[in-house]
C-alpha cells in the first residue's frame, strides 16, 4: 500500500460510519468505472487506430476543416 494510501485510511478512519460508507462507495465505484473503461478501450483498440489512420488521411489530403472555425 502506498503512503498516500495509508494516509488517506488514516483520515477516513477519523469519520463517522456514514462518511466512510460514502467515500468506499466513491472508490468503489471508481475503480469498477476505471475497469469498464479499460476494457471497453482494449477491445475497441483496433477501430480508434483504423479511426485515427483515416481521419489522418483526410487531413492529409486538405478534407479537413478546423472545428473553431
Amino acid at each position: 500500500m502506498t503512503v498516500l494510501m495509508e494516509r488517506a485510511i488514516q483520515e477516513i478512519t477519523g469519520l463517522s460510519e456514514s462518511e466512510q460508507d460514502f467515500l468506499a462507495t466513491l472508490l468503489l465505484e471508481n475503480i469498477r468505472d476505471t475497469k469498464q473503461w479499460e476494457e471497453q478501450f482494449a477491445s475497441s483498440k483496433d477501430v480508434l487506430e483504423d479511426l485515427f489512420d483515416e481521419a489522418m488521411e483526410e487531413y492529409h489530403a486538405g478534407r479537413t476543416t478546423p472545428v473553431n472555425a
